[in-house]
């Protein structure tokens, strides 16, 4: 019985494997992308997080992907539409000092804004916000402007 079941499961691999080459050399390649289905949900722009996730009105987000020593919290969006997105929350930011693993965290209010609206590189049908600009309503980390834009990725 062991042995039949495993000719099987040998079988069935072998033939998946083997499908995508099986076809004609005529064939043209796919130019369209397909969007998962968990990805056809959002109708307006998402906000993309550091794990490639789609998110729409996300109570936190991290903007320091690579150490999270800069975090958004508590967030509470007035607004989400096709052209911008605001909330007000918190920036949870570490002040490094001396170095940043024995530093301090501190939280700084902020209004948030997202603008520029682009096509998502991994599944161009979905758009996502692509700028990021935090406005400090009462004090703010050192060496930040009173009003700080990024980037977002794609």
């Amino acid at each position: 019985m062991y042995k039949h079941t495993m000719v099987g499961v040998v079988t069935l691999c072998a033939a998946a494997l083997l499908a995508p080459a099986v076809g004609t050399s005529s064939a043209a390649p796919a130019t369209v992308h397909a969007v998962p289905a968990a990805h056809r949900q959002f109708a307006g722009p998402v906000l993309v997080d550091c794990l490639w996730h789609p998110q729409v009105r996300p109570a936190e987000f991290m903007l320091a992907c690579g150490d999270g020593n800069s975090r958004l919290t508590s967030l509470r969006w007035t607004y989400w539409n096709d052209n911008s997105a605001t909330a007000t929350g918190f920036n949870v930011v570490n002040d490094c000092k001396p170095y940043c693993a024995a530093g301090r965290f501190h939280s700084y209010p902020v209004v948030v804004r997202l603008d520029t609206p682009q096509p998502w590189k991994r599944h161009p049908r979905v758009r996502h916000y692509s700028e990021i600009s935090l406005t400090y309503t009462a004090g703010r980390p050192d060496r930040f402007a009173h009003v700080v834009t990024y980037p977002l990725w794609n």
